[in-house]
């Protein structure tokens, strides 16, 4: 067998910043200061000017960054318990989790079968009278129809939150996720684009006073030491990984074009009857490929079968929203065709801005050979 290929081989894509890594850490080490200090601060900074906003807030995950903000509005506005939030049903449960947290109820909108994410056709008929935002998620680094969502939601006094938790750098017509809406929730797990060392996330928003508000729930509801005005959360990035994240985001837009090449490589190489590939953008998005999804009736055997030849996949999200017991009592009875059609035959392949030439055309080759 031939050295096997990896989904993702976190270990030498973070080696590549091993020496600069090195160096922070005995900074952060030796200045005795862990938690909300100067690293910290410095990427706040540095994110916001990356994604086009005012402000940026550092927390644990990219789920609380989500929950966080929905508690912050429900708070500032008065939203009462299970008041509706609009998501498509194809997501990472955290997102629909994150609803659940805040004690309001999330609703599902079935997906496009062109790229998986909302199907923003079907969003309006969702709204009712006690819907209150709306969650576009940008899946795969692939950018929700924004313009199409606000739209909606202008019409209806919707807040937008969007999840960027897998769209770092992503664009259309020069405006980066994280920049559409009212903010916008973004994870640095170690896999992501743009990847800590472990945990972390933020929160990106113009809205200086729910960037504020974020920041005191994140810190058990204080803004003064002892003082706590409101039920919160400990919430924060810490400063090694803040300080890690500075030194990864200045090869942000380097890594995002190589996956992009890959990308182009594999739809126009990949030459079979049995997969599918995602589009290609048009020309005023620039798709991220946080993962490179293909379809497949024959899922099961494909992975049997690239997994014997040395290449590792993996599945997102075999399980939709509406399907997994944590959130049944909300979907009871429902469906969402496309979304299940998506569930049932995605495989991810391999995707990495260190990926060689040879391996992308060795993943291609295998799989033009497969035969069910």
């Amino acid at each position: 067998m031939n050295t096997p290929i990896k989904f993702l081989d976190l270990a030498a894509l973070n080696a590549r910043f091993a020496r600069k890594f090195e160096a922070v850490f005995q900074e952060v080490l030796a200045s005795g200061w862990y938690l909300s200090g100067s690293a910290t601060q410095r990427f706040e900074q540095q994110f916001a000017a990356y994604c086009g906003t005012q402000h940026c807030v550092g927390v644990a995950n990219g789920l609380d960054a989500l929950t966080l903000i929905l508690m912050a509005q429900k708070e500032c506005l008065g939203w009462e318990d299970d008041d509706e939030v609009i998501l498509p049903a194809m997501t990472f449960v955290a997102t629909a989790q994150a609803v659940v947290r805040a004690r309001l109820r999330p609703v599902l909108v079935d997906v496009s079968p062109e790229d998986f994410l909302m199907d923003v056709s079907l969003l309006e008929a969702t709204v009712t009278s006690r819907t209150r935002a709306v969650i576009p998620v940008h899946l795969y680094g692939r950018l929700c129809d924004m313009d199409a969502v606000k739209q909606v939601a202008e019409r209806h006094h919707l807040f937008v939150l969007e999840d960027a938790a897998q769209a770092h750098g992503a664009q259309r017509n020069g405006v980066r996720a994280g920049a559409f809406g009212h903010a916008a929730a973004f994870s640095f797990y170690p896999g992501k684009n743009l990847g800590a060392l472990g945990d972390g996330g933020s929160i990106v928003t113009n809205d200086t006073e729910l960037a504020d508000k974020v920041r005191a729930l994140a810190n058990y509801g204080s803004r003064k030491k002892y003082y706590h005005e409101g039920l919160g959360l400990n919430s924060r990035l810490d400063e090694l990984q803040a300080a890690l994240l500075s030194i990864k985001l200045e090869s942000l837009d380097e890594d995002n074009q190589q996956r992009q090449q890959w990308a182009r490589y594999y739809i126009e190489h990949l030459n079979t009857p049995y997969i599918q590939c995602p589009t290609w953008p048009n020309a005023i998005e620039e798709h991220v490929f946080h993962l490179f999804p293909v379809l497949t009736d024959h899922r099961e055997a494909l992975q049997t079968y690239l997994h014997k030849r040395g290449i590792d996949t993996l599945v997102h999200y075999p399980i939709p929203l509406h399907r997994q017991p944590c959130l049944t009592p909300y979907f009871r009875d429902k469906s969402f065709p496309i979304t299940e059609q998506v569930a049932a035959k995605e495989l991810s392949l391999p995707m990495s801005p260190i990926l060689s030439k040879v391996e992308i055309d060795t993943v291609i080759q295998t799989l033009n050979r497969f035969t069910p």
